[in-house]
Formats: structure tokens, C-alpha cells, sequence
């Protein structure tokens, strides 16, 4: 029984919800029949929307102006409260629905939106974009408007919260930039701070770099100047809605989000047909962070997840090819320091000279309050976020969003039209963010990886610190798409990608040097490396994959428990005689888990940095730990591991009793699909960790999981109806539909649905059938059944 709690509202955003929320009966008990027909202007044909048993709606047009006005009316029949809070949230609107105290998130969201020429920008996506970010909005305020007129329907956030859903305009889709996944900023200032503390050197105990590099703090900064808040407004705009994951911060240890997948070759498929899986990493919530669909249209015929607020899809398969993404570590942003003019605070230092700051007026709307009137600063390289005219500085953040098509997701319109490999690769190379690893895998047989995404090329500095912004430290530009690392059908039969560190041999210098540990590519590669007969029962096997590779490696470190006494002979003999997986009904998973993140790891660091920077440097990275203590004296090393161990065998002693026989990974270890405005779903117990293969990013100060793969995804290449999806926890955001959390009992098992595809597949599995049709008055094409191009 999945159970559902309303636990204290999600942070920030629910602070202000409590001045508005009225109690409200169960909304499971509140009927909502779904139409099985809309009457909307806009559109010049039927529409059909097949929703299958699993929630993925199927829809067949027979014109892509159509389809995707479609998609978003069907996207806002679903996720109509989440799409809204997105476009608040990324245009800073946050105020005007919840009042006063998201004044100042909304500020900082509005630094960072996209202000370039749209023509541009429009441009960057291909010829159709703007056409298809028409139609989609066009879609999405249709829902709006049919709501107006049929109120019973209007989810049920808006009425606990007593506001409505606004329209949108095609250029919310793409000015909004916060949503990526981003480089390396939080990192560049606790660099920085470590720094000033003792030095450099000491911050590699912090994250190992990759390439294996020495970081020089850049002539003219001085890294004690950093103010403890320079940082604020730029968290304040990528902070999500709700509290899953935590808000980042500087010198936040165990960064979290991630993902995996591969392709294998058909001479090592059990089938003689490419298969391919991808799970990308994101926070856990409630309703997704993914959503499933099937646009089907003369000239289109893809089906997979994307973004609900965003046109197209990001992952999936369009029936000749297949194709998975994995987060790339690319350093995306910089932070820039400024020394201003004495006598006016608007003039910064700027190559020998002074350049004046560009001010741009705003009035931001403000729910039971006055309008908030306020002033954005902008340099030559991008928006302000602090400035001390007391001190004579100021603060900068560049990023690549200000540059034209980097939308995060929106060049997938490209991507999932590609039917060969070269066209695959045309797309990734125009991709913009966030950067990318893409598997893909077609029918001819062809398995490839391919990177995208702006990559800036600093060739003064190597932007692990931040720099002065007077001109010596430019960007000379971005990375050519084809010069990014790629690679077909390499000779051992597959490829893979699971965020490790990917060298860049065409560039002048790496994309990145902050990689996550490589242990879950090392087991994805091992597993398929010794499958000459790999099918999708393998590669889901694989995904829910919960061996820990730390555990392979610390271990064995450990001494023989004879001649060992207490808490700690029962300590060592109970990880001597686990399998080193993190399984949820685990005692050994329990013990290791509280010892490597709540014991080992602190007193590692904790003794291993020097002087004042020890407070400053935690772990990032397991395979950092990992590799210190291996580095250790051999005496110092056992003395470390016993006594923490042992330490470590107290407290799970305390939190699960003392016969460690019933001690269960999963009574420590919880998730909780936590929704904006306090459905949540759980906690529930949770097996996995941090680099298992199915992850589990935990928080070690509650054991709270922060991240791990919410949508799964496995294609068998050619036989499109024998591929195979999980999801969690539903495809609906309406709590009062079936399809909210139905999805979450496979998840939790591990267990998938078929990813239909096929107009007969989908008919045999369709659930219910909605017809959209133009509005009386309308241009209507005939009555005849819509059919997908097959």
C-alpha cells in the first residue's frame, strides 16, 4: 500500500502557500470525469488521444501544426499545476500568485532569462521552432480557456491556493534558462574559499580534477574578498519548487544528479537487434520532473518523455532510431569579480578603462501587496548578483543561457526527427544545453555516443576559480558541435555513458574537470563487457542494478575480525560476510552506507585538511574518499577504518536495534515524491545508493533520497513494440486521477510496462480515447479516424 502524506509544505514555496491554503476534502473523492471530447479553437483537424493502461497519451494528428498544439493541451490536461508553477518560477511570477516573500526569487530569476534577439534565438532551433512553440502554447491556453468556461475541472491546487493558471506566450518556453542542469559555479567560490584558507592544493582532497590539474588562483583576485552571500541570488533562481533535492549551497557535499546508458551492437544482442536503455537522474517528485507521450503525425512518429512545459521529446525512439541522454560535466558559467569607479557605482573596470553597467527597470507583481519596483544590473558578461558599493565591487555570473539556443531541452525538436547517425550527430551539434552525453542506436544496427552542448573555450584562464572581469580572462567563444567527443560502433559492441569523465582530444583544452566518480560506468561496462547475449530483460536486470562498487573496493581493506572483540568484530564479520549490495532489505547496505557517509568520510576529512580549510572541505565524490584512504599509511589507514567502523556499528546499533539481523538498509534509507503544494507521496523505503547503478542520492544528515532515476526507459531497436518503460510515480499531476501514482508500485519493484508503439499495440492497449475537434465555426477536416503514418 503506497502511502500518501501531507507533510509540511515543500520549504519556501509553501511558506507563503500557508496564507492561502483552505482546507479541502480528499481530492480522491472529488469525481472528475475526463471528457471524452473538446470543442477548442485553433485547431484545423481532429485530434485523437489514445491513453493507454499506464497513462501515456498516444496522440495521431494529421498535420504537425496540430500535433503539437495537442501535446500541449494534453500537457496541461495532466500537468496543468505543474507547467504553471514552472513558468511562474522560471519568468518570475512567483509573487503575484503567493505574495510578498518571492519578491526576491523572483528578482533573481529574472537575471537570468534569456534577453538576446528572439530572431536569433528562434533561429537557433531550426527553421519550424518558433511555428512549434506557437502551436504548443496555443495548445496549452486552450486548456486555459476551456477551463473558464468548465470550472469544475480546474486542478485542484489552484483551488486549495485560490489562484488561476495564466497563459502563456510562445517565448516563455524558451527564455526560460534556470531549469538546466548547470557547470561548476558553487564549486568555483568554495574553491575559492579553500583557497583563502590554506590553499589550492588542499581543495583536491575536496574533488579530484580531471584531467589530473593544479589550479592557480588568477592575478588580480583575491579569494578572501569573496562576501559569504555573493552567491545568494544565483541559488534563489535555480532553486526548484519544492525541497527534493535541497536548495544547492556552496561547499554542499555529494552533488547528485546524474544519469546512465548504452547501446549494445547487434552482434552482442541475444536477438541480433540493438538494444538501448537510458534512466536520467533527476529530483524525485510528485507529479515527475518527466512525462511520457507518443506524437504521432505525417512525418512524425516518436515516442518517449520530455519536458511537460516543453514541445517535443528528449528521449525515446521515432521508429527508425533510438536515442538516451546522460548529463556531461561541461563548465558552463564563471563567476566574474568587478572593480567599481570611486564615484559612480554603475562604472566597472573594464580593459584599461570604465564600461558602464546596463540597468534594466522592472515591476514585479505582488499577491495582497503594492507591486515591487526594481533595478537589474547586467555587465558585458551577464547579470549582477551583487553588488557592495561600500567595498568598490561587484559580482557577475556568464553562463552560456545568455547565449541563443540553449533552452534546456528545446533542440530535442531536432534530435528525435533524426533517422541516421549523421543527422543524429547535426542535431547534438547544435544542441545548447544542458551539456550532454546522447546514446543512440538505430535499425541498420549502428550503436553511438554523441556529446552536445555549449562549451565556452577559455584560453586565459581554466575556470575552476573566479576571475576578474577587466578583460583578461575572456571567453573566445564556444566549442564547434563536431568537435565534441563522440564515437560509432567502437569494437567492443557497446556504449555507454554514466556521467564519468569524458576526454575532449578536438578541443584545446577538457570541457570540464569536475566529473562525477566513475564507479557506475565501470559496472555498466563490466556487466555488458561479459554479455555476449544481452537482451532488454538484461538491460533492465542492469538498470535496477544495486551492487556497490565502494564496498568492492573498501572492504577488503578492512582486517580480519579475529582477535577482535565488541562492536567491532561484529562489525567487520558482518560486512566480511555481506555481498556488497545495497539491497532495501540489506543489514550489511545499512551498516556500510551509515559508515562510509556519516563516519568515514567526516573523519577523513576532518583530520586530512589543513588548518582553517577543514571545515570547508567535505567529500564530493566517493571515489575521492576512496582514493585517499587507499593513499594512507597502512597502519594509519586500519586504525581509521576500525575506529569509524565501530563508531558506525554504534549508531545503527541505536537507529535499528541491536540485533543486527533485522537491520534493514531500507528502515534508514527513505523516499518521498514530494509535491509543491503538500500531496506527497510516502516516505517509502528505498534501496540503492550513490553509485549503484540504480542511484540513490542520498542526504547522509536524514538518509532523505535527493535524486535518482525516476523514468526508465529500455528499446528493443527495430521491434519498437518490445520496448519497455517505468515511471514514478505517475503520469497525471491531478491526485484525483488514476494515473497520479499508479506507476510507483513497478517502479519500486523494479518492474516495467510495455512502451506500445504500433497503431495495434495501441489499440489493444488503449484505456480511454479523447477527441479533440475544432470549435463550432471552426475549420473542420471530415470525421474520418485519425491514423498515425504507419
Amino acid at each position: 500500500m503506497l502511502r500518501r502524506s501531507r507533510l509540511r509544505p515543500a520549504a519556501a514555496v509553501l511558506a507563503a502557500f500557508a496564507l492561502v491554503l483552505a482546507p479541502a476534502a480528499d481530492p480522491r473523492a472529488l469525481p472528475r470525469p475526463e471528457p471524452a471530447e473538446y470543442a477548442v479553437e485553433g485547431l484545423a483537424d481532429a485530434v485523437e488521444i489514445r491513453v493507454d493502461s499506464w497513462g501515456v497519451p498516444h496522440i495521431y494528428a494529421r498535420n504537425d501544426d496540430d500535433l503539437y498544439f495537442a501535446q500541449g493541451l494534453n500537457a496541461a490536461r495532466d500537468r496543468l499545476f505543474q507547467i504553471d508553477l514552472f513558468r511562474r518560477r522560471g519568468l518570475g511570477l512567483m509573487a503575484e500568485a503567493f505574495g510578498p516573500a518571492y519578491a526576491e526569487r523572483d528578482r533573481a530569476a529574472r537575471l537570468f532569462l534569456y534577453r538576446g534577439p528572439m530572431e536569433e534565438e528562434w533561429a537557433a532551433y531550426g527553421p519550424r521552432a518558433r511555428r512549434v512553440a506557437e502551436r504548443f502554447t496555443d495548445g496549452v491556453n486552450a486548456y486555459i480557456d476551456w477551463l473558464e468556461d468548465n470550472p469544475a475541472h480546474l486542478p485542484e491546487e489552484f483551488q486549495r491556493l485560490g489562484y488561476r493558471p495564466e497563459r502563456w506566450d510562445p517565448e516563455d518556453v524558451v527564455r526560460i534558462r534556470t531549469n538546466a542542469l548547470t557547470g561548476n559555479l558553487f564549486s568555483e567560490v568554495q574553491r575559492a574559499r579553500v583557497a583563502c584558507a590554506a590553499d589550492t592544493a588542499a581543495d583536491q582532497a575536496r574533488i579530484r580534477l580531471q584531467p589530473a590539474h593544479t589550479p592557480q588562483v588568477p592575478d588580480g583576485f583575491d579569494p578572501c574578498a569573496l562576501p559569504p552571500d555573493v552567491l545568494k541570488a544565483y541559488a534563489l533562481a535555480v532553486q526548484g519548487p519544492t525541497t527534493a533535492p535541497p536548495p544547492p549551497a556552496p561547499g554542499a557535499p555529494w552533488a547528485s544528479e546524474g544519469s546512465n546508458a548504452w547501446a549494445v551492437a547487434p552482434s552482442r544482442t541475444e536477438t541480433g537487434r540493438p538494444v538501448l536503455a537510458a534512466d536520467p537522474h533527476r529530483a524525485l517528485t510528485s507529479p515527475s520532473l518527466r512525462y511520457m507521450a507518443h506524437l504521432s503525425a505525417p512525418g512524425t512518429d516518436v515516442i518517449g518523455a520530455g519536458e511537460p512545459s516543453m514541445p517535443g521529446l528528449a528521449l525515446g525512439h521515432n521508429g527508425t532510431a533510438a536515442f538516451g541522454l546522460t548529463y556531461m560535466s561541461a563548465d558552463q558559467e564563471d563567476l566574474y569579480t568587478y572593480r567599481l569607479h570611486p564615484d559612480d557605482p554603475m562604472l566597472y573596470r573594464y580593459d584599461g578603462g570604465w564600461e558602464r553597467m546596463t540597468a534594466v527597470r522592472e515591476r514585479i507583481p505582488v499577491r495582497g501587496a503594492d507591486p515591487v519596483d526594481t533595478e537589474l544590473l547586467f555587465t558585458r558578461h551577464g547579470p549582477v548578483v551583487l553588488r557592495d558599493e561600500g567595498a568598490g565591487t561587484a559580482y557577475a555570473v556568464r553562463t552560456t543561457w545568455s547565449a541563443p539556443g540553449t533552452a534546456a531541452y528545446f533542440g530535442a525538436l531536432g534530435l528525435m526527427r533524426a533517422g541516421d547517425l549523421p543527422s543524429f550527430r547535426k542535431a547534438a551539434g547544435s544542441w545548447g544545453g544542458p551539456p550532454l552525453t546522447f546514446v543512440y542506436a538505430d535499425a541498420s544496427g549502428t550503436v553511438a555516443r554523441v556529446s552536445g552542448g555549449a562549451v565556452p573555450l577559455r584560453p586565459d584562464h581554466d575556470g575552476l576559480l573566479p576571475v576578474p572581469g577587466d578583460g583578461r580572462y575572456e571567453w573566445s567563444g564556444l566549442a564547434e558541435g563536431a568537435l565534441l567527443p563522440w564515437e560509432a560502433d567502437p569494437p567492443q559492441g557497446f556504449v555507454a555513458a554514466a556521467n564519468e569523465y569524458t576526454p575532449a582530444p578536438r578541443l584545446p583544452g577538457p570541457v570540464g574537470y569536475e566529473w562525477p566518480s566513475p564507479y557506475r560506468y565501470r559496472r555498466i561496462t563490466d556487466v555488458l563487457a561479459a554479455d555476449a547475449r544481452f537482451g532488454t530483460g538484461d538491460a533492465m536486470a542492469l538498470q535496477n542494478d544495486r551492487s556497490s562498487p565502494p564496498a568492492d573496493e573498501l572492504v577488503p581493506m578492512l582486517p580480519d575480525p579475529a582477535g577482535r572483540t565488541g562492536d567491532t568484530r561484529a562489525a567487520l564479520e558482518l560486512l566480511r560476510s555481506w555481498d556488497r549490495t545495497a539491497a532495501e532489505d540489506s543489514a550489511g547496505a545499512a551498516l556500510f552506507e551509515t559508515w562510509l557517509t556519516r563516519h568515514l568520510a567526516p573523519a577523513f576529512y576532518d583530520g586530512r585538511v589543513p588548518g582553517r580549510a577543514h571545515t570547508l572541505v567535505g567529500p564530493t565524490t566517493t571515489q575521492t574518499l576512496v582514493g585517499g584512504v587507499r593513499a594512507l599509511d597502512p597502519g594509519e589507514r586500519e586504525e581509521l577504518l576500525v575506529s569509524t567502523l565501530t563508531d558506525a556499528y554504534g549508531e545503527a546499533s541505536y537507529r535499528l536495534g541491536g540485533d543486527p539481523s533485522l537491520w534493514r538498509w531500507g528502515d534508514l534509507q527513505w523516499t518521498l515524491f514530494e509535491h509543491p503544494a503538500g500531496e506527497h507521496i510516502g516516505p517509502l523505503p528505498r534501496g540503492g545508493a550513490w553509485d549503484t547503478v540504480d542511484v540513490s542520492s542520498y542526504r547522509p544528515e536524514d538518509f532523505g533520497q535527493a535524486a535518482g532515476a525516476s523514468f526508465r526507459m529500455v528499446v528493443d531497436v527495430g521491434a519498437w513494440d518490445r520496448s519497455f518503460a517505468a515511471s514514478a510515480p505517475g503520469q497525471s499531476g491531478d491526485p484525483a486521477s488514476e494515473h497520479y501514482d499508479d506507476l510507483l508500485p513497478l517502479w519500486r519493484r523494479g518492474d516495467y510496462f510495455p512502451l506500445v508503439y504500433s497503431r495495434e499495440a495501441v489499440a489493444a492497449n488503449t484505456a480511454a480515447t479523447i477527441r479533440l475537434v475544432p470549435a463550432p465555426g471552426g475549420q473542420a477536416g471530415g470525421s474520418a479516424p485519425i491514423s498515425g503514418p504507419r
